[in-house]
């Protein structure tokens, strides 16, 4: 489902746009908030005209966007909060937007520092990074934070009388503080979770308003890649003083059958004058299809300045139930009237589907079991830093879905509204996390610092904004807490878990908790504790602990809730076999930016210093690479999770007396390749993952080696093959029978450039993207599997190149630069249109090699 003031006109995840403004039969798309008609705004073919009469709120459409048109500074700057400041000079951004993955100044004269060199060879100052002004250091992939100013000047039409302004920010990391006019409005602390603030008494109704934001990522305050600045989108709510407050309708399903579900719509009314009103709430059910499922009217007498909460319940017959596999997708609609006019609406997503968990039969989705094969996500979309685009979002869930996962861990905090959209309408399971620390810190400056004031108010924004998703199964109300197994971190889980069980008693509740990495039996049972309060026992990297743990708790329920890759045999088998164990979440379904090399792997004779140091600014343990591309354990996961019967790759040749060393959460440096020029002669270490009983190698037609595979052997074939250019096929049996083949073969000489766009055609609007893969080819078409070649972009027409880089997790570069190195003959550019139709080219060059270009159309909707 999907939060309740947004799906009438913005989720293009699971009700069309236009679709949507049907359902709102009289909404006008008329600007409440717009740019003044003057200077740079008023030549973007934009309609600025001001309403000299304002519609009545029956014809409005009562949420925007307020994403375009900010100006910005990076730096800290006194009086900006001021509305007559000159911010003429600043920099001009559409939200969302992330300033630590935007470029550094070389030299800049705000901080005094310049160029800084390490060893006398590499310059720590490159595009975003800087080692010596980093707070977050290696944790945080060597970028900058710091203080940032927004400012977005607007002009308000005439209003109803009565009417309500709200802003609300989806997302600002972090600490921070908003004005209207100059008039202070709010600080928030909290990175990760929405906030809003009523903007009525400070409006100037014939005039500019100005909204200034000040956000201050200070000090050492994450653990990862946290980006800096209104990171996700902001929106604007109009609304009369009678109207449905922000996250006010609440969609159950407290009865599922074939034959009838009863979904319960609650709805919050809110009367803000100052005496009683009469009002009637009616609501629709309409199913994926678009047809009506139910509908219902009731009348309320609404006290002087309160809240009302009505509740429709409906019938559904033989209703089509949301899951992973079939995520179908029902919408409510609401209308409250006031004297027979309508003064508010809104539409919520939802699906009809049921939980259920226990020791003997596991996790029932609708009465089916489902194991859990998930994938640990942070919240960033690569190259493009912490900026939630929808699109972004969207493709980061369609990449996981299509390796085979099913279910993320929104590791360690709340995810986007995009994201969980997107997760609705493509059948991915969600644990929604709340928090990676409570009352003590992992970092001197992060949330411990303002837990115990805002944890409710960050906790409950979080439950109240997604609990319509249908995605979401689990609430997680932690991540390897300090303190949990103390009678303070045990008190605080009683707290945390009451406050979810209070807005959502049906979904489980969980916690992440961790374990010696040695399996240290009494370290472990240390941790009893911290289980008391949980609905489903998290484990991370303590597969080991299952049945011990079985033997001692049999009522309790465990999920893996972290692994290492190179574990991922014992982890999966475990959750497989055991009916008690939901599920395993590996670390991490897709590759994140800080947590600079936890997933390295380095020859050995490496400097320890060099381990985890700069130029690493990537984790570099996913499953899926940076740029979106399939990494080698995922070819293994397929086999192990069924996906595929044959798998096999090659391991990069190692210098003489030189062995590979891999960090917890690495993996060997593999490639689906046979083509190793230089190497001629020389043995090569090929695997091969299989589930038959008997893999076969077969060089360029004659055999050359044969061997078991099974269980004991973890689904791997190891071989030592001389290379000599050709195709290399391995062939899996199964009792005698062939059930799967194999090939790769050696390529030709670098000769050509491909590109390739996600999408030919995208929306003309500034929030979309189109994101271009760059493939080095040889003369036939085939592509280079390990050549790195700097590219050159060239960009025109009706959009910009939003970002542009590679998979390697140590190639410090620009992102916004238009070049780029390939990683394995690949890299990624991502394209961003400028807000009206066209179309956008973009070219690449390099050099020795053919160029190419691609053609994305620019439409509107």
């Amino acid at each position: 489902m999907a939060s309740s003031m947004k799906q009438s006109e913005k989720d293009s995840h699971q009700i069309n746009r236009r679709d949507a403004l049907k359902g709102l039969a009289g909404f006008a798309a008329i600007p409440l908030f717009v740019e003044p008609a003057s200077g740079e705004q008023g030549q973007r073919g934009v309609n600025l005209a001001r309403a000299s009469v304002a519609p009545p709120l029956s014809t409005r459409l009562r949420e925007q966007s307020l994403d375009q048109g900010w100006r910005f500074f990076r730096g800290d700057v006194a009086g900006a909060e001021d509305p007559y400041f000159d911010d003429s000079k600043w920099q001009r951004v559409d939200l969302p937007h992330d300033w630590s993955i935007e470029d550094l100044v070389p030299n800049s004269e705000a901080t005094g520092e310049g160029t800084i060199w390490v060893g006398g060879n590499t310059p720590t100052r490159i595009g975003p990074f800087d080692v010596a002004l980093s707070a977050g250091q290696e944790a945080t992939g060597w970028v900058v934070g710091g203080t940032g100013w927004y400012r977005k000047h607007v002009l308000l039409p005439a209003t109803d009388r009565h009417a309500q302004t709200e802003v609300r920010f989806d997302g600002v990391y972090m600490n921070s503080e908003v004005w209207l006019n100059g008039q202070p409005l709010g600080n928030h602390p909290y990175g990760y979770t929405p906030f809003a603030y009523d903007l009525t008494p400070f409006l100037k109704p014939d005039g500019e308003n100005v909204l200034a934001v000040r956000v201050r990522n200070e000090g050492a305050n994450s653990r990862w890649y946290s980006g800096s600045g209104i990171y996700r989108h902001v929106w604007l709510t109009l609304t009369g003083e009678v109207r449905i407050p922000r996250w006010g309708v609440g969609v159950t399903t407290p009865k599922i059958s074939p034959e009838l579900s009863v979904v319960e719509v609650s709805i919050a009314v809110e009367n803000r004058r100052k005496i009683p009103q009469d009002a009637a709430v009616r609501s629709r059910i309409i199913g994926p299809h678009g047809e009506l499922a139910g509908s219902g009217e009731k009348t309320a007498e609404l006290p002087a300045s309160s809240e009302y909460t009505v509740v429709h319940s409906f019938d559904v017959k033989a209703a089509q139930l949301w899951s992973h596999a079939t995520p179908q997708l029902y919408r409510a609609e609401i209308e409250l009237l006031v004297a027979g006019e309508t003064v508010d609406r809104s539409t919520v997503g939802f699906g009809i589907r049921s939980i259920e968990v226990d020791t003997e039969r596991g996790l029932r989705i609708n009465g089916e079991k489902v194991k859990l094969k998930g994938g640990c996500v942070h919240h960033d979309n690569g190259i493009l830093g912490a900026s939630a685009f929808d699109c972004a979002e969207e493709r980061r869930v369609e990449i996981l879905k299509a390796n085979g996962f099913n279910a993320i861990r929104t590791s360690h905090n709340p995810p986007s509204p995009a994201f969980l959209d997107a997760c609705d309408r493509l059948g991915m399971m969600v644990i929604d996390e709340a928090f990676d620390c409570w009352n003590l810190g992992k970092n001197v400056d992060d949330y411990h610092l303002y837990f115990e004031d805002w944890w409710q108010r960050d906790l409950k924004s979080m439950l109240m904004r997604d609990r319509n998703h249908p995605s979401v199964i689990f609430w997680s109300i932690g991540n390897e807490i300090d303190g949990r197994r103390e009678p303070k971190g045990v008190a605080i889980a009683k707290q945390l878990r009451d406050v979810v069980k209070s807005i959502d008693p049906i979904r489980p509740v969980i916690m992440a908790v961790p374990g010696p990495y040695d399996h240290n039996l009494p370290e472990w049972q240390a941790n009893d504790p911290a289980f008391l309060h949980l609905d489903v026992g998290g484990y991370n990297y303590q597969w080991q602990q299952y049945e011990i743990d079985h033997k001692r708790f049999p009522n309790r329920i465990m999920m893996g809730t972290e692994s290492f890759p190179i574990e991922a045999y014992d982890s999966w088998r475990s959750a497989e076999r055991l009916s008690y164990v939901l599920g395993d979440f590996v670390w991490t379904g897709i590759d994140y930016l800080g947590e600079s090399a936890i997933g390295h792997s380095i020859l050995s004779q490496t400097p320890s210093w060099w381990r985890q140091q700069y130029p690493w600014f990537n984790a570099y343990c996913g499953d899926i690479d940076l740029i979106g591309d399939k990494k080698p354990q995922s070819y293994y996961r397929d086999v192990l999770w069924g996906r595929s019967r044959l798998e096999m790759t090659v391991q990069r040749p190692l210098p003489a007396g030189r062995t590979e060393e891999l960090a917890n959460w690495g993996w060997l440096d593999e490639l689906r390749s046979w083509t190793w020029t230089g190497y001629e002669g020389k043995p090569l270490k090929v695997r091969v993952y299989s589930s038959g009983d008997q893999v076969k190698l077969v060089l360029n037609g004659k055999e050359i080696s044969s061997k078991a595979v099974s269980e004991s052997t973890k689904l791997i074939a190891q071989f030592d093959v001389p290379y000599t250019a050709g195709e290399l096929r391995a062939i899996a049996f199964k009792d005698g029978q062939e059930i799967g083949s194999l090939a790769v073969k050696t390529v030709g000489r670098p000769a050509r450039l491909r590109l390739k766009a996600d999408r030919q055609t995208i929306p003309a609007r500034r929030g979309d993207l189109a994101f271009v893969t760059v493939e080095i080819t040889d003369a036939a078409g085939a592509p280079v599997p390990d050549i790195v070649r700097k590219i050159e972009f060239h960009v025109d027409g009706a959009g910009e190149l939003a970002a542009v880089g590679s998979a390697n997790p140590k190639d410090v570069a620009s992102f916004r630069e238009p070049t780029c190195r390939t990683f394995r003959g690949r890299c990624l550019a991502i394209l961003r249109p400028f807000g009206h139709e066209g179309t956008i080219t973009l070219q690449a060059k390099s050099d020795g090699l053919s160029p190419a270009s691609a053609v994305v159309k620019c439409s509107s909707l």
